[in-house]
């Protein structure tokens, strides 16, 4: 009688790369009134206020501030429509992003 002789097969596990995370980044200006950059740092990022006063006074000091880390589509839509809302009222705020290291 002949015996067979079976091996379990072994599945090879997949893993799955985390994305990879850009940093969103005010850039200050000379222009833009401080009330309407901590306005636009609660409406886009849901910051608090003194979240938001603590982001734009580090960005008028050092001439631009970290504002949230997120995915490459978050960050980038986010720093768009943060730009754009103060294009439309003509202010030259600036919002962009670039990859975390």
């Amino acid at each position: 009688m002949q015996t067979t002789e079976t091996k379990p097969r072994v599945q090879p596990v997949q893993k799955v790369e985390r994305p990879k995370l850009y940093k969103v980044i005010l850039v200050n200006d000379d222009y833009t009134p401080r009330e309407f950059v901590v306005m636009v740092l609660k409406a886009e990022f849901r910051m608090s206020e003194d979240q938001a006063q603590r982001v734009m006074v580090t960005a008028h000091q050092k001439g631009a501030c970290v504002v949230a880390v997120f995915t490459r589509d978050v960050a980038e839509t986010k720093a768009a429509s943060a730009t754009d809302m103060a294009k439309e009222l003509g202010f030259p705020l600036l919002f962009t992003t670039e990859p975390e290291e």
